[in-house]
Order: structure tokens, then C-alpha cells, then sequence
């Protein structure tokens, strides 16, 4: 926002602006000579109390909003979040969301399993790729539509939403047809072909930030979502690409709390992912927590060893519900609640 002073402004006014912008952390600098007068530009974004705090300034005479480039995703200037409603799941509103499976789909029994942990342990939404974008042709591809047709039938089952990833425009109406939620991953976040035909296909879509998308990267990818009608967008943080070794990507918690104040879209963090290892991603799934994450996107798996794509990361089963327990207490921390186990839900209700 740019700030322009009347004529009578004392000289060094604007300095004195720019130091209590910068009381505020919000890096900003003189433009005096520019517009004839006194002038501050204060960085995007600007939280509202602050945007009402220097309107009410004393010599403040305007104040010019620069064009957004992504108004559909972009929140204002107030803190808050526009919630994702899938069926009775509410993605952005006061209870955290836990999405959990396999990274791949693999067999019926596996789903099925993965499905009544996931449930056991209070998560929302079932998780699993039927489709698979792989680094190399030989690795497992996933199995397509029957897979899709598995995770369907075992959410079904256990009151579970899904959501499941589509690689191009013409898997796009195929996965729209079985899952709740449409996955755009990390290595198509810029395809604006797949962004134009998923936000056509009548699905709320999760999308992933890609592996060296900025900020800005990833809003202007969900303004294609919004700008082309798809009912909700729902951001997911999933690690980037770094120069550190100890863990397969970099899980970003300072761009995590940079688009929650940048954005009305719900955030979900994948700890998965940039852990690349079971022990990494509990002490990830915390820290995005407490940064701001709406919930989480985790894989889980009944034999993590015998799986066919990214088992090292995977929790076992019984280790849900430790994580239920850890959002829980994080949740109640940070002011959110996690309500567990869908059993412990309807025990409290009888």
C-alpha cells in the first residue's frame, strides 16, 4: 500500500511512518520526490488493524491500494480463512482436518485397511493415488480406475471423503467422478491446462505447492482454480527443493504462515514428503500445526516396507492415532480442536 501525505506534513513525517511500520515488521521505504509530496510504500500484505492504523494517521492524506494479480485467492487484508466444505467436512473452519492413506493404491485389502485406521483415528478424508506421476517410466504407475473404484467403496464404508490426484485434463472428469476433492501435485501445480479442466470438473481441488513454486507461484495456480469456477480451493504446503541431504525436500513453515497472511484459502501441510523418512514426520506435522496449517495430508500404510511407492515415509497404521493425539493438543494450543476418533465423537454425543 502506498501512503501519501497532505501538503502540510511536517518534513520527516514519512520517516516517522516507516519506523513504526517497521515496530510492525513490515518492511517498507520512502517514495518522496516520486509524487511531488511525502510518500510511503508499506509491503504487501498489510494485516487490517495495521491498514486501519495508518489510514487514521496523522497527515495521511490517501491511500492507494496497488492492483492485486490474484484477487480471488487474495484475503484483503483481513486474517481469515473462507472455509472448504466437502459433504459435512469442513476444511478452514474451527476443527483440524486429517487426511490420511497410502501414497499409491496397490490392492482392495490395503485400502480397506488403510481406510479403518484413517477412520479409527478421526481423519476425515481418505488419501491415495490411483494415478502416479513418477521421475522414472518404470516405476510404478498406479492402477487408474479400479483403483479409484477401491477408495471409493472403502470410504464409503467408514464415512470417509476422498481425495485423489488427477495428472492431466483428461484423467480430470475419471477422478471427478469418484473422489470429493481433486489433488493437483506438486509436479503439475503450473499446468494451466490441468488447473482450467479441474476447475471445471465440479470438485473442491487440494492443490500442492510445486517443488520450486514461490508464493506467488502458487497463488497465481489457485487463481486459475478460482478464476475458472472450481467450487473451493484448498493450498497444500509439501516441502520444496533445497540443498539439505537429512530430509527429501525443505517443509516450508515460513511460507505456511506467509500465505495464511496472504490468503482466505484454507492451508493443509503434506509432513510426509519433505520428511522422506517415518521418524521425520510427526516432529513436521507439529511444526506446521502450530504455524497455521488447517489440518494435514499424511500417508500411511499397512506394510510400508512392501510398498510400491515412497514406504519410508509412510506411517504404519497404528501410529495414527498417536498423531490424532498430537493434533489434539496442538490444536487446543493454537486455539483449534481436533474431536479424534469418530467412535469418541459418538460416544460424547449419546
Amino acid at each position: 500500500m502506498i501512503l501519501l501525505l497532505d501538503k502540510t506534513a511536517p518534513e520527516g513525517a514519512d520517516r516517522e511512518i516507516l519506523r513504526v511500520a517497521a515496530r510492525l515488521g513490515l518492511p517498507g521505504k520512502l517514495l518522496s520526490g516520486s509524487w511531488g509530496r511525502q510518500a510511503v510504500e508499506i509491503d504487501d500484505p498489510v494485516p487490517a488493524r495495521a491498514q486501519r492504523m495508518f489510514r487514521a494517521a496523522a497527515y495521511v492524506e490517501e491511500v492507494l491500494d496497488r492492483p492485486s494479480a490474484t484477487p480471488l485467492s487474495e484475503n484483503d487484508g483481513e486474517e481469515m480463512v473462507t472455509p472448504v466444505r466437502v459433504g459435512d467436512v469442513v476444511i478452514g473452519g474451527d476443527e483440524l482436518v486429517l487426511a490420511a492413506g497410502p501414497c499409491a493404491v496397490e490392492s482392495e485389502e490395503q485400502v480397506e485397511a488403510a481406510a479403518r485406521a484413517a477412520a479409527r483415528s478421526g481423519a476425515r478424508l481418505l488419501r491415495g493415488g490411483a494415478f502416479k506421476p513418477r521421475t522414472r517410466p518404470g516405476d510404478f504407475q498406479g492402477l487408474g480406475v479400479e483403483a479409484l473404484r477401491w477408495l471409493r467403496e472403502a470410504a464409503d464404508r467408514h464415512g470417509l471423503k476422498v481425495v485423489t490426484e488427477a495428472l492431466d485434463p483428461a484423467s480430470c472428469d475419471e477422478v471427478a467422478a469418484y473422489a470429493d476433492v481433486i489433488q493437483i501435485g506438486a509436479r503439475t501445480m503450473q499446468a494451466t491446462s490441468l488447473l482450467k479442466a479441474a476447475s471445471r470438473a465440479g470438485r473442491p481441488v487440494l492443490l500442492k505447492r510445486g517443488l520450486s513454486a514461490t508464493l506467488e507461484e502458487w497463488m497465481g495456480a489457485a487463481e486459475y482454480l478460482l478464476q475458472g469456477g472450481a467450487p473451493g480451493v484448498i493450498l497444500c504446503e509439501r516441502g520444496s527443493r533445497s540443498f539439505e541431504t537429512a530430509t527429501r525436500f525443505s517443509l516450508d513453515v515460513g511460507v505456511l504462515a506467509a500465505a495464511r497472511l496472504r490468503t482466505h484459502l484454507p492451508i493443509l501441510a503434506d509432513p510426509s514428503h519433505p520428511a522422506g523418512r517415518r521418524a521425520l514426520v510427526r516432529p513436521l506435522a507439529r511444526a506446521a500445526l502450530a504455524a497455521g496449517a488447517d489440518g494435514l495430508l499424511v500417508e500411511a500404510h499397512p506394510d510400508p516396507s512392501c510398498a510400491r511407492c515412497d514406504g519410508p515415509q509412510a506411517l504404519l497404521l497404528d501410529e495414527l492415532p498417536h498423531l490424532a493425539q498430537e493434533m489434539a493438543a496442538i490444536g487446543e494450543a493454537v486455539g483449534r480442536r481436533f474431536a479424534g476418533p469418530r467412535a469418541a465423537r459418538a460416544a460424547a454425543g449419546a
